[in-house]
Parts: structure tokens; C-alpha cells; sequence
């Protein structure tokens, strides 16, 4: 044993680990229940477009017949699935900014010195955040649906495992943002700069058909955005259907940002860029 550091038991128990997992969502619980503010933002953005913008194009954006619709369909029933896809997308972002908060005022290290491994910190951080997005998710549906947007009712049911996942996806992606940015007010900046192009450059808004008509360079760009198959997973999800390409994306890159964020947040690491900067 190094001076200084304690060495972890060897192991866990199941219970143990429960315990621990409990102990992150309740925090994160608290913390969104003190925020009553980041509920209320979080459905301002796509209540907005589902009133107004969603209005106002309705009858310049037709939707034709396009899986899994089986009828021409209205305008704001088409974003919804988009709508959602944008909560998850800016709960994500703003979880991992609670991140980099805490790192900065030093809670970030109480939680990262805990024995458990750290890999079972952050997906229990993960999940956390995943919970509420979809809390978040449901309390819009719930508003559309008075609105007159009514998928099917096993659809509120379907869609609850695409929502989990595609939260899963877009907090790890926040994560592992978080994990290169060391001041808070940097962090805004490249919100804005994910989350807007990953949003507009997407199927969230206007079908890819459509895109693919006025430009093939951006059509290309949005079948490359893992966005687009989040929104697509929770449009199908919420129709009772599966979309097995976007299902695939999806998890895969869930596996791939939330491995990038658990070696991003290692200690070497750290220790490295700690180095670099005293060194610059």
C-alpha cells in the first residue's frame, strides 16, 4: 500500500453496490427537485415548437406516408418523437454541466474516492440522469397528448426502453464532454456547439427524404448524426414497432461514449493533464 492511499476491500456485495446506486439517484432526485426551474426550461424548449412552430408549418410541411405512420400525418405529430429526443439530449447535457460544477467545487472528487470502482460511479451516474430525462420525457407527453398527439396506448408503454437507452447514449456523450473541460463557463459554449448541429442536422424536425431532395451533403451528415437514429428508435418505440438500424446505433454508441467517458475520467489521466497545465 502507497502512502497516502487506502486500499479498497476486494470486493462487493450485490447489496452493497445497491446501496451505492441508491445513494447517487437520490442525489441526483434531490437535486431535481430542488431545480424546479430545469423542469419547467425543460419543457418550455419543446412546448414551443409543438404550439407554435409545429403551427405555423403545419401547413407548409406536409408528412407523406412513411413508416411507421400508416397515414398522412400532421406536422406535430411527426416532431414529437424529435421533442423528445431534444429533452434527453439537453438533460444530458445539462447533467454532465452539473458535472464539471462539481468538479470545480471539489464534490466531484468525494464521489470519485469512494472505493466502488469508477466505472460503477459514473453508469450509476448515468442511470441517474437517464431517470429523470425520462420523468421529464413523460410529463410532455402527457401535455401533447392533451394537445390532441396521441400514438397508441401501448405506445406510453413501448417507447419507456428506447427512452432509457437513448438517455443512456446522450448523458454518456455529455459525460465524456465534460470529462475535457475544466471551467464551467467553457462548457456553455460547447453545448450550444453539440447540441444545436446534432438537433437541426437530424430527422427530428423534417423527414430525411425531404433533406435528401434539396441537399445530399446534409442528408449524408444527418445519416451520420446517432442523433437521428435516437429520434427515429423513440418514433418507432412510441408506434409500437421496432427500428432494428436505429436500435443497433443507438446501443452501440451508448457502449462506445460511456467506455470513452470511464477512461476519460481515469486517474492517470487526470494526473496527465493536471501536469500539462502546470507545465503550460
Amino acid at each position: 500500500m502507497s502512502a497516502g492511499v487506502i486500499d479498497p476491500p476486494a470486493g462487493f456485495t450485490l447489496g452493497q453496490y445497491f446501496i451505492c446506486l441508491r445513494g447517487i439517484v437520490w442525489r441526483e432526485a434531490l437535486r431535481f427537485v430542488h431545480q424546479r426551474e430545469r423542469f419547467v426550461s425543460a419543457l418550455v424548449r419543446p412546448l414551443v415548437w409543438l404550439f407554435i412552430f409545429a403551427a405555423g408549418f403545419r401547413q407548409i410541411l406536409g408528412v407523406s406516408i412513411i413508416p411507421p405512420y400508416e397515414t398522412y400525418v400532421l406536422y406535430e405529430v411527426y416532431v414529437t418523437p424529435g421533442l423528445i429526443a431534444m429533452i434527453q439530449l439537453f438533460n444530458g447535457m445539462q447533467s454532465s454541466l452539473s458535472m464539471v460544477y462539481d468538479r470545480e467545487m471539489g464534490n466531484m472528487r468525494m464521489l470519485l474516492v469512494s472505493p466502488f470502482p469508477r466505472w460503477f460511479l459514473l453508469v450509476g451516474k448515468l442511470l441517474a440522469s437517464t431517470a429523470v430525462s425520462i420523468l421529464q420525457v413523460y410529463a410532455f407527453l402527457v401535455i401533447a397528448w392533451l394537445w390532441g398527439i396521441e400514438p397508441p396506448i401501448w405506445g406510453y408503454l413501448a417507447v419507456l426502453p428506447a427512452l432509457a437507452l437513448c438517455g443512456m447514449m446522450l448523458g454518456a456523450l455529455g459525460m465524456l464532454l465534460s470529462s475535457a473541460i475544466r471551467q464551467l463557463e467553457n462548457f456553455a459554449g460547447v453545448m450550444n456547439f453539440v447540441i444545436f448541429p446534432m438537433f437541426f442536422a437530424s430527422s427530428a424536425l423534417y423527414p430525411l427524404w425531404l433533406v435528401q431532395q434539396s441537399s445530399p451533403v446534409v442528408y449524408a451528415i444527418c445519416r451520420l448524426n446517432p442523433f437521428t437514429y435516437a429520434v427515429e428508435l423513440v418514433r418507432f418505440a412510441l408506434y409500437v414497432e421496432i427500428d432494428w438500424t436505429s436500435l443497433a446505433v443507438v446501443a452501440g454508441m451508448t457502449i462506445l461514449f460511456t467506455a470513452g467517458a470511464i477512461v476519460a475520467y481515469d486517474p492517470a489521466r487526470g494526473i496527465i493533464v493536471r501536469r500539462g497545465e502546470r507545465g503550460a
